[in-house]
């Protein structure tokens, strides 16, 4: 089939080359000249395993030229950001432009519109009427339906969940629609690029558009709500002496809970759900509805992100003029996201309270915030008073550890994400710290120097 996707951020992009890898004619969008040079040129602007391999199917182009675009697809999603205002409600002006600009170039034969960016319920329809007032403007009659198709792709996997979705949301009016969009995930449906050929078909959840579009913001209203749940028991384990790792296998082998979002740590940050909680608060807040249990959600993972904070101030009590290592700055790992990075408010408070912040991140080589990057492990660890582990990136399980203990000025980390094995740290030299879980080594300070006695 014949599919144009407009905009090229990080679901567009994933989403266009993933579709021209099972198949289908792919023009990709932009309005950025240099972003589709570097496109062109097999070049990613975002950093997502897998990405580069598929950017150069003979079945993907690029293009700046938006009615070659229109015209060239019998399907067009519109993948356009859609960022949070001050307000929490959701900035929907470049979808507004994207649909004009359909309507401006679009004639026949039939299309059909979808929606991919994660937009307010209601935008299925006003999305429509903004095309058919541009047909109108131009007295032009065409048929044509819009479709909402949320993502759900985890950065640092996307390409990943693309091709192996746990469902695929449809939604719709129109039978005609719906067909079209079953035809073009087929190969996705039937698993023809799953790892594992005995797993059942991709189950297609069908359904009205404001359904899909609310499936969306539930999803992840839901799985933030989850995260800040185990956190804040975490936190009481903390107290306590429970191990919350523990609590967490216990409560997730049931059924009705399950594993998944269920590792304390630091919190949740990236693009999606700061955005689409607040978001979906703002639209509960236009139709009169309360939402205590999702601001307590954002407040519970506001104060989480300084809970490293508080562990180092209980070991290192004054943090003026200490030097703190952070072993990763990215809000989860395999992205170079930090949009929103817990990291970025760890960095800001150490700052307020006098502490000289480095960091090394596998991937990140800028970053605006006040920090020393360093470019390896050991270098961070030179005369640290404490190394703080903000992103679970794999490698940072194989390092070595008892070099990097013998560099500090004291041997101390803290585990932001439980992500370490604290019986391994420990032989290593490490007093460790994690969040929810008991300490484990000897918190050790340097020995003084002391000159001789002045003979008498």
């Amino acid at each position: 089939m014949r599919v144009s996707v407009i905009g090229t951020g990080y679901v567009g992009l994933v989403t266009g080359a993933c579709l021209a890898h099972i198949g289908h004619d792919v023009i990709c969008v932009d309005n950025n000249v240099e972003k589709v040079a570097a496109l062109q040129a097999g070049q990613p602007p975002i950093y997502e395993p897998g990405l580069a391999d598929i950017l150069g199917s003979e079945q993907l182009s690029f293009t700046t030229d938006l009615a070659a675009g229109v015209d060239h697809g019998e399907i067009i999603f519109i993948a356009v950001g859609t960022p949070p205002l001050p307000s929490g409600e959701s900035d929907t002006r470049y979808v507004e432009a994207v649909a004009r600009g359909i309507g401006q170039h679009m004639g026949e034969p039939y299309k059909v519109i979808v929606n991919k960016s994660t937009v307010p319920v209601g935008s299925g329809d006003w999305v429509r009427r903004l095309i058919l007032d541009e047909l109108a403007c131009r007295q032009v009659q065409t048929s044509f339906d819009v479709v909402s198709n949320p993502e759900f792709l985890r950065e640092g996997s996307a390409v990943y969940d693309s091709l192996n979705p746990d469902r695929i949301v449809l939604g719709g009016r129109s039978p005609k629609a719906i067909e079209r969009m079953r035809q073009l995930y087929a190969p996705i449906i039937n698993r023809q690029f799953a790892m594992d050929s005995t797993l059942p078909q991709v189950p297609v959840v069908v359904t009205d558009l404001a359904s899909a579009e609310m499936i969306k913001y539930a999803a992840n209203a839901f799985l933030a709500t989850k995260i800040s749940f185990i956190n804040e028991i975490a936190n009481i384990c903390d107290r306590i002496g429970a191990d919350v790792t523990q609590v967490a296998k216990g409560i997730g082998l049931d059924s009705r809970i399950g594993e998944k979002f269920l590792q304390a740590g630091i919190g949740w940050g990236g693009s999606c759900f700061p955005k689409d909680v607040s978001a979906l608060m703002h639209i509960a807040q236009d139709y009169g509805v309360e939402t205590a249990l999702l601001e307590a959600t954002i407040a519970t993972n506001q104060r989480q992100r300084l809970q490293v904070v508080y562990q180092l101030q209980k070991t290192l009590k004054i943090l003026k003029g200490k030097t703190i290592g952070l072993l990763g700055l990215t809000f989860k790992p395999n992205t170079d996201d930090l949009r929103d990075a817990p990291a970025l408010d760890i960095i800001a408070e150490l700052q307020r309270l006098g502490a000289k912040v480095k960091a090394y991140d596998p991937i990140i080589t800028e970053v605006s915030a006040p920090v020393t990057l360093v470019d390896t492990p050991t270098t961070l660890a030179y005369d640290c008073d404490a190394l703080v582990l903000v992103t679970d990136w794999a490698e940072f399980k194989d390092l070595d550890y008892t070099d990097l203990a013998r560099s500090m000025t004291h041997p101390i980390l803290i585990d932001g994400r439980n992500f370490l094995n604290p019986q391994r740290l420990q032989q290593a030299g490490f007093y460790y710290q994690a969040i929810g879980r008991p300490s484990v080594g000897q918190l050790l300070w340097p020995t003084v120097k002391r000159f001789p006695a002045l003979a008498a």
